[in-house]
């Protein structure tokens, strides 16, 4: 199939970043000096190499949850502190990468959408789910293809591609058994709506920034991208329709739910519309806890007291809260000595040596564009870090892209549809690690590793045989009149 980027001609329009976005790196992370190694770049990248084949390992070998990766995380940080020359500044690379905003955004959101998950889950509104799609007949692979559907509209909707696992695979996943759906491809489908709407949402992060970095309109870049996540998306429904389906399973009809519970979907309804009205991301899961605690007392599903209980004998606190609050401490662990990891390799300087010296070697299109698919891979791979990989190579791309007369919308589009493959499919990324650590605790349900979550996301897999096969294959077009937008992510 060959896709053909053509240039939108409407005014460039302001960007603004919604709050809910989590993936942005900080100038902070940037030191002005660069750091150096023992062994040379081998010595800069070694803390990574270490992380990768780790995590690979662990993933593969099916890693309970996040938590297993914390120890290997250590060790790399342990490898760049034995290799800096100046460890004490490497250690304040490090933590400068820990303590940066976008870290405290994402573990307060976090902790705030498992307890959310939490009440919901108390409230009967699994059952309630379970009843309605066993009335309507939805079932098997349909069942996994409204999956699909439903956290695409969620992450279209909210730009949050982190926010639909955490608020749909609890809901969803757990549906799935009674209902005769594949396990592992129905974490699939969540992953693969949550992939959609963070590829063509304009609020999304990596859509800001991959517009922002080519200087192109907004409006331009989504409506362009549509010709790259449309045909996915129809490969994902029909693999997902036709292999959806459990082998020998069946609907059971003896598990009955309360149809009042249903009411419980108005919590995530009012999250949504609290987001797409640009709320704070934090507030409105604040409102969503509220306003689900009140129906939940309303129905009586639970009482006040169930949400904090004290242990005065074994001294310890248990409680609806607690409960919600830990599905979050293995993820956030991850997540601050994963952005370290960054910091240090930021501050060494070498990705911006690889984009000096990309800037000279590509001034044919077709070499250009291949250039910024390598180099974004290799910024994805490395950083393991969506919108910290696109803001890492921007100016790479649009140097190179602009030499060579590569269009503007076909530059972001290339380095968005990149960064919404790989993070959503191998088993060392945020994504598939959040979607694996959902399977896990359900009776009824088996634990799907990372690794497996990331395999039957079909989602992704179809965007980048598309997205190579257009490099391969298409026609490219270059702007006459270069749009520009404000540069600033907020």
């Amino acid at each position: 199939m060959v896709i053909r980027d053509r240039h939108a001609v409407a005014p460039p329009a302001p960007v603004f970043v919604n709050s809910s976005s989590p993936d942005r790196l900080s100038s902070s992370l940037k030191a002005n000096t660069p750091l150096k190694f023992r062994g040379g770049v081998l010595g800069a990248l070694a803390p990574f190499l270490v992380f990768l084949v780790g995590v690979s390992w662990l993933g593969i070998s099916g890693a309970p949850d996040e938590t297993g990766f914390g120890p290997i995380l250590m060790v790399s940080l342990g490898v760049g502190v034995l290799l800096a020359q100046k460890p004490g500044h490497y250690a304040e690379a490090v933590i400068d990468g820990m303590s940066h905003r976008i870290v405290m955004l994402l573990i307060l959101a976090w902790l705030l959408a498992g307890i959310m998950g939490i009440l919901l889950r108390e409230s009967g509104l699994i059952e309630a789910l379970i009843w309605a799609a066993s009335s309507t007949g939805v079932q098997g692979g349909n069942f996994v293809v409204a999956t699909f559907i439903v956290c695409s509209i969620f992450s279209t909707a909210t730009g949050t591609s982190l926010g639909t696992i955490l608020v749909c695979a609890p809901l969803l996943y757990p549906t799935a058994g009674v209902l005769g759906a594949d396990p592992a491809f129905t974490i699939g489908a969540v992953l693969a709506g949550a992939t959609f709407g963070d590829n063509i949402s304009p609020i999304s992060d990596t859509t800001i920034a991959s517009a922002t970095t080519q200087e192109a309109d907004l409006g331009g870049v989504v409506r362009s991208r549509m010709r790259y996540a449309l045909p996915a998306g129809a490969a994902a429904v029909t693999v997902f329709a036709l292999f959806g389906g459990a082998d020998g399973a069946t609907v059971d009809l003896r598990v009955q739910g309360d149809p009042a519970s249903l009411i419980m979907l108005l919590v995530p309804a009012a999250v949504l519309t609290l987001l797409l009205r640009r709320t704070h991301l934090v507030v409105g899961l604040f409102a969503g806890i509220g306003l689900g605690i009140i129906l939940g007392l309303v129905l009586g599903r639970f009482g006040l007291s169930d949400l904090l209980v004290l242990d005065r004998d074994n001294f310890i606190a248990t409680g609806i809260i607690l409960d919600g609050m830990r599905r979050a401490f293995g993820v956030s662990i991850f997540t601050i000595l994963l952005m370290g990891l960054v910091g240090g390799l930021t501050a060494s300087g070498l990705l911006d040596r690889v984009i000096a010296w990309v800037t000279h070697r590509a001034t044919r299109p077709r070499d250009a564009e291949w250039w910024i698919f390598g180099s974004i891979s290799g910024a994805t791979l490395l950083t393991t870090h969506s919108a910290v990989a696109i803001l890492t190579v921007g100016s790479l791309a649009r140097q190179v892209g602009g030499n060579a007369n590569v269009d503007q919308y076909r530059r972001a589009n290339i380095l968005d549809v990149t960064v919404c493959t790989y993070p959503f499919l191998l088993p060392f990324f945020i994504p598939t690690i959040l979607a694996a650590s959902m399977t896990a605790g359900i009776s009824t349900m088996p634990t799907i590793s990372p690794w497996t979550a990331g395999l039957h996301n079909v989602h992704s897999w179809s965007l980048l045989i598309v997205l190579i096969a257009t490099i391969a294959m298409g026609k490219r077009t270059h702007s006459q009149t270069q749009t520009t937008v404000p540069t600033s992510l907020g």
